[in-house]
């Protein structure tokens, strides 16, 4: 029984050792007759022939599977080799026609892909298959050799693409605005809210007409659609309470009783006696002018709280260094008291320069020891960066604000609200900040070391974009003023 078994383990170790020799000299065999057809087929792969010289591509997949198989089963030599240099040779055609499709189908590429980002698949199916029907015909045409007739489809396929794009855009953004104003329709809010309910739909067109005329630059469709969303729920909200008026399940006098207990409930928390007895107009300044001015003790806060870490900071650094240098600590005390003095000069300086502005002419605030001037009252032309003469008086308070640092540096910054393209808001931008540069150059005759223009486009908004007023405040002109606070 022993002398069996062994028998049995030597014949199977026997086996083994042959199918691992097998193995190995299959493989050395795979590695001399597919090191070429493994070269084309990653070339062909690198240059996407399998999207753009697909009949190419695919037989030489077949070739190269075909050699695999023939290897494996050990079939003969010369067909494998065969099946190889077929591989190679239809792997090379597929990688030059797919080069060839690159270049001369690039538009048709590019807005392929555009649409694909955009979704079209998914949000404008019907369009966007018929483009990839037109675009697989494109290639089929130029892998038989008419470059001609390939671009002719393909320039069909290009229109097709871009209007799936522009369809898959809109149905992101409006979708829902279009629903609403639906529901609205049905409705019948039209008739209690028809003024409302129109600057809605208005809405709705102007952000249609901007997707229309720039799809790349969403940003102003998108506040358009985000503010007919509004309207048209404004509008369903203001129709029920028009037609409860109108059933008389409510009088005109309670509805406004309603609508002023917010008002007083306001009031209430600013401290602030709610007098109505002419109408809201008079409170609601009132509350507008209580909540600006929190806004800017809130700020001098922020400020003073800065300021004041930062001298602390200072302070703490500095005695700490000196107490590890007893020799020098001296002078070098008497440079850091300097060095404060200045600190709280410029502190004195800027309270002088706040005082000088009203609130809509400019903003005065500090980030360090740096003084901005934004200048809210400052504005130019759509579009345009030449100073208007009515800036002059207030750029003529700049000008003695800026006297007050002497020696100071001084950065004027340009910046502007998310509408519009970036490219185009960045050039904006910056020319504006050269045009109140150069005007500091003629008219104040500050050297030019001393300034510095720097646009920023849409980079750095200091308030929402999706609100006028919020826009507004973005488009603006910054002043930085930078004192020389070391000891002269």
């Amino acid at each position: 029984m022993a002398e069996k078994t062994g028998f049995v383990r030597c014949i199977l170790t026997l086996t083994l050792l042959l199918s691992a020799a097998g193995a190995t000299a299959q493989d050395e065999l795979r590695k001399t007759f597919f090191k070429e057809a493994d070269a084309a087929k990653a070339a062909a792969e690198a240059a996407n022939a399998a999207l753009l010289a697909p009949r190419s591509y695919e037989r030489g997949m077949n070739e190269y599977t075909d050699a695999e198989f023939a290897l494996e089963r050990g079939r003969s030599i010369e067909i494998v080799r065969s099946n190889a240099a077929d591989a190679v040779r239809y792997f090379k055609t597929a990688t030059t026609a797919a080069e060839l499709a690159a270049t001369a189908l690039a538009q048709v590429m590019k807005s392929r892909q555009d649409a694909a980002n955009a979704r079209a698949p998914e949000l404008a199916p019907d369009i966007w298959t018929e483009a990839q029907r037109d675009f697989a015909d494109a290639i089929r045409i130029l892998e038989r050799g008419d470059l001609k007739g390939s671009k002719r489809r393909g320039i069909e396929a290009t229109s097709l693409y871009r209007d799936a794009e522009l369809i898959a855009i809109k149905a992101q953004y409006l979708t829902e605005t279009r629903q609403l104003l639906a529901d609205a329709d049905r409705a019948r809010v039209g008739r209690y809210a028809p003024i409302t309910l129109g600057q809605a739909k208005q809405l709705l067109a102007d952000a249609e007409r901007e997707l229309n005329e720039n799809r790349y630059d969403t940003d102003r469709p998108r506040s358009l659609a985000r503010q007919a969303n509004y309207e048209a729920k404004h509008a369903i909200y203001l129709s029920e309470v028009v037609r409860k008026v109108r059933d008389r399940d409510i009088t005109a006098e309670q509805l406004v009783l309603q609508w002023e207990k917010p008002m007083r409930d306001i009031s209430g928390a600013a401290d602030i006696v709610p007098d109505m007895e002419d109408g809201p107009d008079r409170l609601a300044a009132e509350l507008v002018a209580h909540i600006e001015q929190l806004r800017n003790e809130n700020q001098a806060l922020g400020q003073e709280k800065a300021e004041n870490e930062i001298r602390l900071a200072d302070m703490e650094e500095e005695m700490a260094a000196l107490d590890e240098r007893l020799g020098g600590a001296t002078a070098e005390r008497a440079a850091l008291v300097q060095r404060l003095e200045a600190q709280a000069r410029v502190k004195q300086q800027f309270e002088q320069v706040e005082k000088m502005f009203a609130a809509s002419e400019a903003r005065v605030f500090r980030e360090g020891n740096n003084i901005i001037l934004r200048l809210v009252g400052l504005t130019f032309d759509s579009g345009q960066s030449q100073l208007k003469p009515q800036s002059f008086d207030l750029l003529g308070k700049v000008e003695k604000a800026i006297d007050v640092f002497p020696r100071s540096e001084l950065i004027i910054e340009g910046h502007t609200d998310s509408h519009g393209g970036d490219d185009f808001n960045q050039t904006l931008s910056q020319a504006r900040a050269e045009s109140v540069q150069q005007y500091m150059i003629n008219a104040m005759r500050i050297p030019t070391y001393r300034l510095i223009a720097t646009g920023y486009g849409e980079t750095r908004p200091v308030a929402s974009n999706e609100t006028e007023s919020g826009r507004e405040r973005n488009r603006r002109i910054d002043i930085v003023i930078r004192p020389n606070i070391e000891p002269s």
